[in-house]
C-alpha cells in the first residue's frame, strides 16, 4: 500500500491519544501467562503481527491454554484485516469482556508444555523466536522455530550459545534460523553478553527459571528490563545489581494486568507533532526508564516531552507524555552508550534530524544492521530518496539535516522504516509518497489513522 503525505502545519484538538499495547511487554506476559500454574487475564494486548506470532506458537505447545490463544490470535488478525485499529480513544476501563483486547487463559505450568506437531512459525518476529527458544530449551521434546526470509537473515547464535551451555541442544543453519531445539534438564550459568540485547538476556532468564542452581546474566550496558520487572512482580527469586541479573528455579502463578501503551509507537506521533509544530498528549503509555531515552534526545533537538507516571501494571510504570516543539529543530549527537536505550527510536530520530538544522550523528549503532532490515543503510537511503542527505558507514549513521525536498521512499517491509519515512515526509517541502506502509501493522496497526489525528495530511495513493 502506498500513501501520499502532504506537508503542512500540524493541528491539535487538545484531546489525548492512546497507542497500541507495548509489544515487548506483551511477548513476555503472553509467555509467562501460558507457562503459569493458574489462570491469567491480560488486557490491552496489541493485535500486531509480532505478538500474534508469539500467541500462535504458544498455542501449539500448550493444552489447556490453546483454545484461548488460538481464538485471540484469530480475532486479532480479523480486526486488523477488516480495517480496525488498535489505536482508539477508548479507556481501557471501558473495554468489554468479549473484546479482542482481553485474553483469559488457564496455564498448567512450565512442565506441562507439549511437543508441537508442526514447525513454530515466528513470522517476522525475532523477539518471538529468541524468547521462545529460552522456554523450549528446558522442555523434554524437539521443536523447530522458523520465520520469514527477513527473520532467517538475523543472527541466532547469540541466543543458541548460552542455551547450549545450559544443557540444551540447539542447532542453527550457519548461525541463522531455522532454530532446532531439543530440550534437556538445564543448569544455571553465568553468562556475559557480548552485545547488549534484551532478547538474549530474556531467553537466558526464562531458561534459568527451569534450571538447577542460579543463572546470572552480565550486561555491558543496561538493556530494557521488562523481564526483570514482571518476574519480580510474580515473586520470582531475582536479583539485580551492578550490571548483573540473577534468577533461580521458580514456577509462577497466574498473572493479571493491562499492557501499557507502546512508548516506541508513541515516539512516532511525538516526532510527527514536533516536526509539524503540533502538540500531542498520549495517555496510558509505558514509562519504563529503559525505554524513554529518546525523550532526552528530542529535548536536545528542540522537542520537549513531559512524562508523568500515574500508575503501575505488574511493575511497569504507566502514565502520560505531553510533547511540543519549544524552539527550532537542531541536530545532535547520540553517543554509543545512549544507543541501547534508543535503538528502536533511531529511525524516528533520524526523521526529525533530516528536517532539523545541522548534522546529527548516531554512534555505535551497528546493531541496527541486523534488525528486520539493515536499518542503518535503509534509513540513509530513505532520507536521500526524500531529498535529504544521509550516510551510513560502519556502525554510524550521519544525517546532514537542512530539510527534505520531497520524493518517494519504500519501507522495504520494515515497520519502523514505514513509520519513520511517513513522519519525515510531514516536514518536507513538497508532497512525498511512501510505499509499503502496511508494514506498520507489525507493531502499530492503525498508524495512518493515528498520524492523521495529529494533523498530518495523509491519503492513499494508488
Amino acid at each position: 500500500m502506498r500513501i501520499r503525505v502532504t506537508p503542512g502545519a500540524g493541528t491539535s484538538d487538545g484531546g489525548a491519544r492512546r497507542v497500541p499495547g507495548d509489544k515487548s511487554i506483551a511477548h513476555r506476559w503472553l509467555i509467562l501467562a501460558s507457562t503459569a500454574d493458574g489462570r491469567s487475564r491480560l488486557v490491552g494486548l496489541p493485535a500486531s503481527l509480532d505478538v500474534r506470532s508469539t500467541a500462535s506458537c504458544l498455542s501449539r505447545v500448550t493444552r489447556r491454554a490453546r483454545p484461548a490463544l488460538e481464538l485471540w490470535a484469530r480475532n486479532a488478525a480479523s480486526r486488523v484485516e477488516d480495517g480496525g485499529s488498535t489505536w482508539n480513544g477508548r479507556s481501557r476501563d471501558s473495554r468489554e469482556e468479549g473484546s479482542t483486547d482481553v485474553l483469559e487463559l488457564e496455564g498448567e505450568g512450565r512442565d506441562s508444555l507439549v511437543e508441537p506437531s508442526t514447525d513454530l512459525d515466528c513470522g517476522n518476529s525475532g523477539t518471538s523466536m529468541r524468547l521462545l527458544a529460552g522456554v523450549l530449551s528446558a522442555a523434554p521434546f524437539r521443536s523447530r522455530l522458523i520465520g520469514d526470509a527477513s527473520l532467517h537473515a538475523r543472527p541466532m547464535e547469540r541466543v543458541a550459545v548460552p542455551l547450549r551451555r545450559m544443557g540444551a541442544e540447539v542447532r542453527t543453519t550457519d548461525g541463522h534460523a531455522p532454530l532446532e531445539i531439543s530440550g534437556a534438564p538445564l543448569r544455571g550459568i553465568e553468562y556475559r553478553l557480548d552485545v547488549p540485547t534484551a532478547q538474549v538476556k530474556t531467553a537466558i532468564l526464562l531458561a534459568g527459571l527451569a534450571a538447577e542452581g542460579e543463572t546470572v546474566v552480565v550486561e555491558p550496558t543496561q538493556t530494557r528490563d521488562h523481564t526483570e520487572r514482571i518476574l519480580t512482580a510474580l515473586g520470582a527469586p531475582i536479583g539485580r545489581r551492578d550490571g548483573t541479573v540473577a534468577v533461580s528455579r521458580f514456577q509462577h502463578a497466574g498473572l493479571e494486568g493491562a499492557v501499557p501503551g507502546d512508548v516506541s509507537s508513541a515516539s512516532f506521533l511525538i516526532g510527527a507533532a514536533g516536526i509539524t509544530g503540533a502538540e500531542v498528549t498520549i495517555r496510558d503509555v509505558g514509562l519504563n526508564p529503559t525505554r524513554i531515552g529518546f525523550v532526552g534526545v528530542l529535548a536536545r533537538m528542540g522537542i520537549r516531552c513531559d512524562a508523568e507516571a500515574t500508575g503501575e501494571q505488574l511493575g511497569e510504570p504507566v502514565g502520560t507524555i505531553r510533547a511540543r516543539r519549544v524552539g527550532p529543530l537542531t541536530g545532535t549527537t547520540i553517543e554509543a552508550d545512549e544507543m541501547p536505550g534508543v535503538i528502536d527510536e533511531v529511525p524516528m530520530l533520524a526523521a526529525v534530524a533530516a528536517v532539523a538544522a545541522g548534522q546529527t550523528r548516531f554512534l555505535g549503532a551497528g546493531e541496527l544492521r541486523v534488525k528486520e532490515s539493515d536499518r542503518l543503510a535503509r534509513v540513509a537511503e530513505g532520507i536521500r530518496s526524500l531529498g535529504g542527505n544521509a550516510l551510513a558507514a560502519g556502525d554510524e549513521l550521519i544525517v546532514a539535516g537542512g530539510g527534505l525536498v520531497g520524493g518517494s521512499a519504500s519501507s522495504s517491509g520494515d515497520h519502523r522504516l514505514a513509520m519513520a519515512f511517513a513522519v519525515a515526509a510531514a516536514g518536507a517541502n513538497a508532497p512525498s509518497e511512501i510505499d509499503g506502509i502496511e508494514a506498520a501493522d507489525v507493531s502499530f496497526p492503525g498508524f495512518v489513522a493515528a498520524l492523521r489525528s495529529v494533523g498530518v495530511d495523509v491519503e492513499a495513493s494508488g
